[in-house]
């Protein structure tokens, strides 16, 4: 089973996802507060399971509604994807991915872990 850390930096509060092999899988972005934080890792564990699939790199894109992963290449290449909510707002992103199979299997570990 996966846990959530939360963490205070400069400008606020983040949280990681970590999977159970002890290995980050999901960033927030920065929440002004703490209570905003634990609503931010509310949100992942609600729109994670049910969200669906928005592959940015594929040859025929169709936009989704939310909730969603968005599977999308960074400008150095490497793949992303980012977690959106029901409202469109970014709940939290990934870590960079050399292949898109490590990137769809980070996917894949947050709708387990979260």
């Amino acid at each position: 089973m996966g846990k959530f850390v939360i963490r205070q930096v400069n400008s606020g509060f983040k949280f990681d996802l970590y999977a159970a092999n002890g290995q980050s899988v999901l960033t927030s972005e920065v929440y002004v507060t703490a209570a905003a934080c634990r609503k931010g890792i509310a949100s992942v564990i609600k729109n994670a399971p049910a969200a669906k699939l928005d592959d940015r790199t594929a040859d025929t894109v169709k936009p989704l509604t939310n909730p969603k992963f968005e599977l999308y290449r960074d400008r150095a290449g490497d793949y992303r994807f980012r977690l959106k909510a029901r409202n469109g707002s970014i709940i939290a992103v990934s870590e960079s991915y050399s292949g898109k199979p490590g990137c769809l299997s980070g996917i894949e570990s947050v709708r387990k872990n979260a």
